[in-house]
């Protein structure tokens, strides 16, 4: 028995380069799974749509899809888009078992591609000396990925024994721009900003635009496709495809074949 597909939804860009790293995820999923039904799907400005890909993989016979949302800073709740776009395809396809994995969320597996984007914005910038560092990320969808973001900022801070500041997009903690003021304040003076998200998205842009104008050293592209994301990906959807799993009403033996599939391709 085939394992459900897997279809990572975002919202999209008119941007090509926010999309690209979607569909160089899927390349990076499909190498290292090539038995893995994987496709990404975009919530607003870019084909394909999430009922564009569903649509495709019922007509070639695909019976369950597993939704994994591309979210760096929630950990429970994912964007209310991804809710209508499960919905209007369970009204389309009513016959499609269907299962949204929790978002990927702010691991601490993501800050060591984080600490080598920064590396390459710093040699880049010729820059050779930090005092104090700002984690920059798009706003928390819930109360676990505040708290979340905040430890990671901890931890990278820790790690580098620096000064670390979370800066958020939304206001629920202070912008990229407060957060260098806050460290000038210290009296630190090279403060580089490590750019928590996925993609080059116009929220990105603004926050290293921001950062610059206020000082900071350096700003690191966003951490876009790495193994560690992968990893993260496979995870929240093979624990999402067992959901699936417990609604089936099976042999034990099937179980244990779908199992094999999910967790090893």
């Amino acid at each position: 028995m085939a394992a459900p597909a897997l279809v990572m939804l975002t919202h999209g860009s008119t941007e090509p380069s926010v999309a690209e790293v979607s569909h160089h995820l899927r390349y990076g999923l499909q190498t290292i799974r090539p038995s893995l039904e994987v496709n990404a799907a975009f919530i607003d400005h870019c084909p394909p749509t999430g009922p564009q890909v569903v649509s495709h993989l019922v007509g070639r016979g695909v019976t369950e899809i597993v939704f994994v949302p591309l979210q760096l800073s929630a950990v429970t709740d994912h964007d209310p888009a991804i809710d209508q776009v499960v919905k209007k395809v369970q009204r389309t396809h009513p016959s499609i078992k269907f299962s949204v994995a929790r978002p990927l969320g702010p691991e601490a597996c993501l800050l060591r591609p984080l600490d080598e984007r920064l590396r390459s914005a710093l040699w880049t910038a010729h820059a050779t000396e930090i005092d104090g560092l700002v984690l920059s990320a798009e706003g928390p969808s819930d109360i676990r990925g505040s708290g979340m973001l905040a430890r990671r900022a901890r931890q990278w801070g820790a790690h580098h024994k620096l000064p670390c500041v979370l800066a958020t997009s939304d206001g629920s903690s202070p912008n990229v721009a407060a957060a260098i003021e806050s460290l000038n304040s210290q009296g630190r003076r090279h403060v580089a900003v490590g750019s928590f998200c996925l993609a080059p998205d116009k929220d990105f842009e603004a926050q290293a635009r921001l950062a610059l104008r206020h000082g900071a050293i350096a700003v690191s592209a966003p951490i876009g496709v790495d193994d560690a994301v992968l990893d993260l990906i496979l995870a929240r959807y093979a624990f999402a495809a067992m959901d699936l799993l417990a609604d089936e009403e099976e042999t034990g033996d099937t179980y244990s074949s779908m199992q094999v599939s999910v967790l090893h391709g």
